[in-house]
């Protein structure tokens, strides 16, 4: 979400260094088997990316629309559909704001997108959107992550290489990692250190804000949300204390 205090760099939104980070689909089989057996239902994904889940759920002969705020990821995401020959509606629009005007029999936001809202009414405001948009009887799921305070304490004390890879046009890239958290807002400032082909190209930042598990739970429950599962894993193992993920499974209430 735009917001001046709040950053994620436009390298980051490089679709082709965006694919090339993201080329696993270990969540993909978890939001495959919670899809309605109905191939006619309505799928609607909120922030899609470059449709790394949006087209595997095509495939498999589902009307699913996908909606994201970044051109550059809808254009890749856009450019992929139609490698595979496939019909989907991609969206460009602020998913606080979105109204396409029709209901979804399933919602989902994966990928540890809402840590990108920031500010308690960011989330409300999306929340508000999802229960408009969600059929009476339909299933909305989200995935973020539990906040490791150990994890975040390390990463301000050390750079760290996270990934290394090569794009589909060619590029060798090396991400290095720093953070640092601020208390007062929840948000995790962290910046990745780009060098491409060998050579130190930027450094971008990728601020994302943290949920609490109790706090989060709280949010969804008083947005109207029934919390008829949380998972700590995609293998559905029960959430604890180390969980990696907080996952959800949720309904309307009543």
């Amino acid at each position: 979400m735009t917001d001046k205090n709040y950053i994620v760099g436009d390298l980051i939104y490089d679709a082709a260094i965006y694919d090339g980070l993201n080329t696993f689909l270990n969540d993909l089989e978890f939001y495959k088997k919670w899809l309605p057996k109905d191939k006619e239902a309505r799928i609607l994904e909120l922030c899609c990316g470059t449709g790394r889940l949006t087209i595997p759920i095509a495939k498999e002969g589902y009307n699913i629309t996908g909606v994201d705020y970044t051109a550059s990821m809808l254009n890749r995401a856009i450019s992929k559909a139609r490698e595979e020959h496939l019909s989907i509606d991609f969206v460009q629009e602020d998913i606080r704001t979105l109204d396409l005007g029709k209901k979804f029999d399933f919602i989902f936001i994966p990928f540890n997108s809402i840590h990108h809202l920031y500010k308690n009414e960011d989330l409300f405001k999306v929340l508000k959107v999802v229960k408009k948009h969600l059929q009476k009887n339909g299933v909305f799921l989200l995935d973020c992550f539990n906040p490791n305070i150990r994890y975040i304490v390390h990463g301000e004390k050390k750079k760290e290489t996270t990934a290394e890879y090569t794009t589909d046009d060619g590029r060798e890239v090396m991400i290095k990692q720093t953070m640092c958290y601020e208390n007062a807002t929840q948000i995790n400032r962290i910046k990745w250190h780009y060098y491409i082909d060998g050579v130190f190209h930027s450094i971008q930042d990728l601020d994302m804000r943290m949920f609490f598990p109790q706090e989060l739970d709280f949010y969804l429950e008083c947005s109207g949300f029934n919390i008829v599962h949380k998972f700590g894993s995609f293998e559905e193992d029960d959430f604890y204390n180390n969980s990696e993920k907080q996952i959800y499974v949720l309904s309307l209430k009543d």
